[in-house]
């Protein structure tokens, strides 16, 4: 079995597969047809292995998985409406990705930091604060989701999702690649993204709580400048719970991610999941002669 730990996201009208040294996005075009493109992973981590170390390992995933999943999704968007293919240039993704970063900077630091600090009594304390804070943070995330999983596309993209898990979940039971053997996977995997969010949303009110009482805007800078550590912190945690799933610790720490998971995953049909299984051979093709996969990271 391989040291690295494939994974991948849905996109429109498809699924993204990341290997250790290719990606791969597959799209089911209006046609019917699907269309596959893959490209080299230069990861940061390989040309510098300290990035590989616990605690920075997490940020340099994040950073990766981000700008990958835009341009996958960059991608399925123009294959999926059957436009022309273009490259998104550096400035542009640069661009969407910091556009990305200040609404969830927004969404789920400076909103709740606001609310909190004119909703809240100073003299509650730092923990009770902090306690409200991460309250009104889950609020504003769970509402989020809920409010988008009702959009028509986003059910599919949800769909997608769940095929990509369940392809995964096949994958690492040691099954033939086929979607009969695929179809009976859960959609649930502990290593999502999304468990990952719920896992960072959960240990921010702790981290937090260690700052004490703060200014308005210091509370909001000091939230900002330790998301690296909260990345780091949260993924470490993601690792272990995926790795001991049996542990009681482990399964307490899962169950809210395998809640969140249901409302964005949904289950499949076999056309979707024809489309993961094609990602994610992709990548496996390109494996199957190394003697060297990298460890996960």
């Amino acid at each position: 079995m391989y040291s690295f730990q494939y994974g991948g996201q849905a996109v429109i009208e498809g699924v993204m597969m990341r290997g250790p040294a290719l990606c791969s996005v597959a799209v089911r075009r209006p046609d019917n047809t699907i269309v596959l493109r893959k490209n080299p992973v230069g990861s940061l981590a390989n040309k510098y292995p300290w990035l590989k170390w616990p605690f920075l390992r997490g940020l340099v995933v994040l950073i990766e998985s981000l700008i990958m999943g835009i341009e996958a999704l960059t991608y399925s968007a123009s294959q999926a409406m059957e436009e022309e293919e273009g490259e998104i240039s550096s400035f542009a993704l640069a661009l969407t990705v910091l556009v990305a970063l200040v609404l969830a900077i927004f969404l789920f630091i400076v909103l709740p930091t606001g609310l909190t600090h004119y909703l809240v009594n100073q003299r509650w304390g730092s923990l009770a604060q902090n306690l409200v804070e991460g309250v009104i943070r889950l609020v504003v995330f769970l509402g989020y989701v809920v409010i988008i999983s009702r959009m028509p596309d986003i059910k599919r993209v949800f769909q997608y999702h769940g095929a990509e898990h369940k392809v995964i979940n096949a994958f690492e039971a040691g099954k033939e690649l086929v979607v009969s053997n695929v179809k009976p996977y859960s959609t649930f995997h502990p290593r999502c993204g999304t468990s990952f969010l719920l896992i960072v949303l959960v240990i921010s009110i702790f981290l937090f709580s260690l700052l004490g009482q703060q200014v308005l805007w210091w509370r909001v800078v000091s939230r900002v400048l330790l998301l690296p550590v909260l990345a780091g912190i949260s993924y470490e945690l993601l690792k272990i719970t995926a790795k001991y799933p049996d542990f009681f610790f482990c399964r307490v720490i899962m169950a809210p991610g395998r809640w969140l998971q249901s409302l964005t995953t949904n289950e499949p049909d076999e056309a979707q999941i024809e489309v993961a299984i094609s990602a994610l051979q992709a990548v496996l093709e390109e494996d199957k002669d190394r003697q060297d996969v990298y460890p996960a990271i």
